[in-house]
């Protein structure tokens, strides 16, 4: 067994920031910080033996799985082939996918598709002459496949397989689920002056009542995410602030490739529309980006038009906004016939209709927003990081996979992959553990109530524009240095508010994301290049003298347990 503490372990936490007072010490083999397809796949697919605690930071079934709407990528049609999945993905990551984490996640496609058709996912199927499913899933193309290799369930696939995953761990009952509840921060022994800097666990708030308990654990994974929220606009729900990144960071670990922030190129633009993304699985099928006279752009930008990757039509459709003075563009799929679109996008058809746009009948306005975060917490191929104990899994994760720029589809399969390695490693390991012995409490002596709410909703407004503003699509020297100096000044200011008031879920969001921009500014002021989602006027072009090389930045603290 390893020992986790030294017998005389230290009472003092003063490296750990202030909390509300303790009320519960919970006890788990395993503590999984969020609860999308990367965190409830891990769950499930752990033996009954262990018990498994899952955090949520709203209802378990929000984030960003519930709303994706295109699919997983996986190699199931006999015309496709692993290497072809393979080499669409390096084309798409611009030099920096590393190969084995590429081919590793590729040739575990169809195990993770049917492991989910085991869960009860309701993924589409071809249908026949009398219109019964087959039993073969009708297979999608987006943009960056050269083959159609994306499953799904109509236009909802992240939804029908969050609500499948929800249902599954729902019926287990060794997986506790703690919903409204938000971690604060990872606990390591070298944090509580013990001799290993093994992860023991997170501190975590509950939201509803303001209480903070210790969750001590053999094993704790991050699974929160990824970070869009730091951008004023953005295709992701609230839940997106970086929490993982940030806490990973704090504690020790390497982070690698922030400078690339996928933005999706179509967004419903309406007023009252909020973080609504139009699929690419719409322009897969056929839909054209078009300018208010009617006139197609993208193949002056691409040979392959609107198929072209997402950071290529992204920056097409913020060119042409810049350059017209546009507030959006349209994605016209009305050519196609209107039971054609009504039977493959019945959430985009239902939704657009409530805010007056038939897409049967007439183009739907969109813009870009921030989308996928594809750097991330440094992992090997089993989702372990630099700190023993501590894993992450999907959006949170920098695994190699994604290079430069993610392609469509594969960051579910991601989730699946690396969540299921992470569950047979833990399996492997869980015997030779000690349980943590009771963590020390925190203590809310010091601080106070704040009165001055403002100072949080100000700063977050701040921070969100200035990064689409100065470290958006398109880039600078310039932009990335004022971004600097601005979030250097609000760090300061947001660390100064957090050790003198009591934490609440707004603090402790905007804590993680001005953190987590400061990592993806330091990021991209370090390349001095143009490749994938950083593009910069001042470097644009690929550096082509040098291999391509992956920007890891490493903590004070870091120190590879």
């Amino acid at each position: 067994m390893i020992p986790l503490f030294p017998n005389d372990q230290t009472n003092s936490l003063t490296t750990l920031g202030n909390a509300a007072a303790v009320t519960h010490q919970h006890q788990f083999d395993v503590l999984i910080i969020g609860s999308g397809a990367a965190g409830l796949g891990l769950a499930l697919r752990l033996p009954a033996r262990l018990r498994v605690a899952v955090i949520a930071k709203r209802d378990i079934q929000e984030g960003n799985t519930l709303y994706a709407q295109g699919g997983v990528s996986a190699v199931l049609d006999s015309s496709d082939s692993i290497d072809s999945h393979v080499a669409d993905t390096l084309k798409a990551g611009a030099g920096l996918c590393h190969d084995d984490a590429v081919r590793f996640a590729v040739t575990h496609g169809r195990e993770q598709i049917e492991w989910l058709q085991a869960q009860g996912v309701p993924f589409t199927t071809e249908k026949t002459g009398n219109g019964n499913g087959n039993g073969n899933f009708h297979l999608t193309r987006e943009g960056g496949h050269s083959h159609r290799r994306v499953v799904h369930a109509a236009d909802s696939t992240g939804r029908a397989i969050e609500t499948s995953l929800v249902d599954a761990v729902k019926a287990r009952t060794n997986i506790s689920w703690f919903e409204r509840h938000i971690a604060v921060d990872l606990v390591t022994g070298r944090k509580i002056g013990a001799s290993s800097n093994r992860c023991l666990g997170a501190y975590i708030l509950d939201r509803e009542h303001g209480k903070v308990s210790v969750f001590s654990a053999k094993f704790t994974v991050l699974a929160t995410g990824g970070a869009s929220k730091v951008y004023l606009y953005t295709s992701n729900p609230d839940v997106s602030t970086g929490d993982g990144i940030a806490m990973a960071w704090r504690a020790g670990c390497r982070v690698a490739n922030m400078e690339f922030i996928q933005f999706h190129p179509t967004c419903l633009y309406h007023p009252k529309a909020k973080n609504f993304l139009v699929t690419e699985a719409v322009r897969g099928e056929g839909g054209l980006l078009k300018l208010p006279d009617g006139s197609r752009f993208m193949p002056r930008f691409d040979a392959r038009g609107e198929l072209a990757s997402r950071d290529i039509v992204a920056r097409a459709i913020d060119h042409e906004m810049k350059r017209l003075g546009l507030q959006y563009v349209l994605l016209d799929i009305s050519h196609k016939p209107a039971e054609f679109i009504r039977e493959h996008f019945p959430t985009i058809h239902a939704r657009c209709l409530e805010y007056g746009v038939d897409i049967t009948r007439e183009p739907i306005p969109v813009v870009p927003a921030a989308h996928y975060t594809c750097g991330g917490v440094i992992t090997d191929l089993q989702a372990r990081t630099d700190i023993a104990g501590l894993y992450a899994i999907g959006e949170t994760a920098h695994t190699g996979l994604h290079g430069a720029n993610r392609m469509a589809s594969n960051s579910l399969l991601e989730c699946l992959v690396f969540g299921a390695a992470a569950a047979v490693d833990i399996e492997a390991n869980c015997n030779n553990v000690a349980y943590p012995d009771k963590l020390p409490e925190w203590d809310e002596s010091q601080v106070t109530d704040s009165d001055e709410e403002v100072v949080v909703s100000h700063n977050w407004d701040e921070l969100r524009r200035f990064m689409w503003d100065y470290v958006g699509i398109v880039r600078t020297d310039k932009r990335l240095e004022r971004a600097k100096h601005r979030v250097d000044l609000l760090a300061r200011e947001i660390n100064d508010y957090y050790w003198n008031f009591r934490v609440t879920n707004d603090l402790l969001e905007l804590r993680n994301l001005v953190l987590v921009a400061d990592l993806i500014i330091r990021s991209a002021m370090v390349r001095k290049e143009s490749r994938g989602l950083h593009y910069t006027l001042n470097h644009p072009q690929a550096d082509e003298t040098h291999s391509p090389q992956d920007t890891i930045l490493t903590p004070q603290n870091y120190q590879n347990s």
